[in-house]
């Protein structure tokens, strides 16, 4: 009976203990559970940080050339022999020459090379490394800046265009693209037969010769050029690279390169729209020899004509000229035309003066007019071809026009065409015109169609053998 007790009780107390034990035994199996699925999740953001090189990538250059272990504010061997820093310069294009501005617009491959024992680094494959603009600002580089530059930038498109490449034992290659916009100091002279000398000089700002030395890399063979490079106005005659030194009074001398090109201006834009035209204006203020001295607006106005002609291409190239207080060679070639140009008008002035003299001379001597001012005889030549001598006694008191029926027979009195028809006279008109124009045109007239020509030719003879 005690028995049967004990065993009653043992099984109530096991059905009461069991929910217990299997709750916390549950308890204890959850947080393995949880744990469990956090590893994978740990591995998996592992693996992911190793396959994103981009974000490790900043620490492992920056162990890799020791970034922070030293100060890269202070250049190579401070405080030693001077760093040596090559130069080597590749021209892309040559933009624009403005003879107004006196400068010029250049494209090209700056390439920079020293030795930084700084940033030398561990390599199996003795391979360079190649970055991008985002280092250079941790590291050092030359301070390279443009003398007598007005504006310059380093081409961004799409990202700027620099190159930095570091060799296992330190050596460093630093390339940009630049265009530059530089002062060069012409003379005009000579202008347009002129030859240009310009230079591009680099200089390091800061360091003087004791810090930085420049030198050419390659020597004469530092400086190369594209061989499609071409001006509209010049031709690109010859490149070349040249050293030399600036004294600062403050700061003490620096090493200096300099990239020199020399440039010959095109000749035939000038010869077709100045020097081509001038010549014309200059024939054609002779042709007022040839034409009768009466005929005074036509010789007048062909006078003026051409003497305006000649200001407005004086004026068109001075336009476009700088305002250089020294004569030009194009200057001395117009206002020499020009002055031929004028002196042409002041020949008919004075043929025009010395022939109304004479006419006066004559009347005071005879008592009458002669053909200069007689309308009648003018009109005559001008349209019937007969020109009635200027001997003819007209009186000086009638200077009315006569009727056409009564001047037409006065004029052609004693002419061997007078019964003629008018076919046989319209072919003598050219004949008989010439003869007039020779018979009574001035002493003056007949030295200038001689004269004026030689003393020209002469000019230009001179001229041109001088300026090319």
């Amino acid at each position: 009976m005690i028995l049967a007790s004990q065993l009653v009780l043992f099984t109530c107390i096991w059905i009461t203990s069991m929910p217990n034990a299997f709750a916390a035994s549950e308890i204890k199996k959850l947080p393995q559970r949880c744990s469990s699925s956090r590893k994978p999740t740990r591995k998996q953001g592992t693996r992911m940080r190793k396959d994103d090189s981009t974000k490790v990538w900043p620490l492992k250059y920056k162990q890799l050339f020791h970034i922070e272990d030293h100060d890269f504010a202070t250049r190579p061997g401070f405080g030693g022999s001077p760093v040596p820093v090559g130069i080597d310069v590749q021209v892309e294009s040559i933009d624009s020459i403005s003879e107004v501005n006196m400068d010029f617009t250049m494209t090209f491959y700056l390439r920079h090379y020293w030795k930084d024992e700084r940033l030398s680094f561990p390599s199996t494959t003795n391979r360079s490394m190649t970055f991008d603009h985002r280092l250079i600002k941790k590291i050092w580089v030359p301070d390279i800046f443009f003398v007598h530059s007005k504006r310059s930038f380093i081409h961004d498109t799409t990202m700027e265009n620099i190159m930095l490449r570091v060799h296992p034992d330190g050596n460093v290659l630093f390339s940009l693209r630049i265009t530059v916009s530089a002062m060069c100091f012409m003379d005009f002279g000579r202008f347009p037969l002129d030859t240009q000398n310009c230079s591009l000089e680099l200089e390091s700002y800061a360091y003087n010769e004791e810090d930085l030395m420049l030198y050419w890399k390659h020597g004469n063979k530092s400086l190369n050029t594209d061989e499609h490079i071409s001006l509209s106005q010049f031709f690109v005659e010859e490149f070349s690279a040249s050293s030399g030194f600036a004294f600062y009074s403050s700061t003490g001398w620096y090493n200096r390169l300099f990239i020199n090109f020399v440039l010959r201006r095109h000749i035939f834009f000038f010869m077709l729209q100045t020097y081509f035209p001038a010549v014309l204006m200059v024939m054609l203020s002779w042709v007022s020899f040839w034409i009768d001295r009466r005929a005074v607006p036509a010789r007048v106005s062909l006078g003026i004509t051409t003497v305006l002609t000649m200001a407005t291409i004086v004026s068109g190239v001075s336009a476009s000229m700088p305002q250089v207080s020294y004569v030009k060679a194009v200057d001395v070639y117009l206002w020499v035309s020009s002055l031929f140009v004028f002196l042409s008008v002041i020949e008919y002035a004075a043929v025009n003066y010395l022939t109304t003299v004479e006419e006066q001379h004559r009347f005071e001597k005879t008592g009458k007019v002669s053909g200069m001012y007689n309308i009648d005889a003018v009109q005559a030549m001008a349209f019937d071809g007969c020109y009635q001598d200027s001997e003819t006694d007209v009186d000086q008191t009638s200077f009315s026009l006569h009727s056409e029926e009564d001047s037409v027979p006065g004029r052609c009195t004693g002419s061997p065409s007078a019964d003629s028809s008018h076919t046989k006279r319209r072919k003598s008109l050219g004949g008989d015109v010439g003869k007039a124009i020779l018979e009574n045109n001035h002493v003056i007239d007949t030295y200038a169609r001689i004269l004026f020509p030689i003393v020209y030719i002469i000019f230009n003879l001179f001229y041109w053998g001088i300026y090319v």
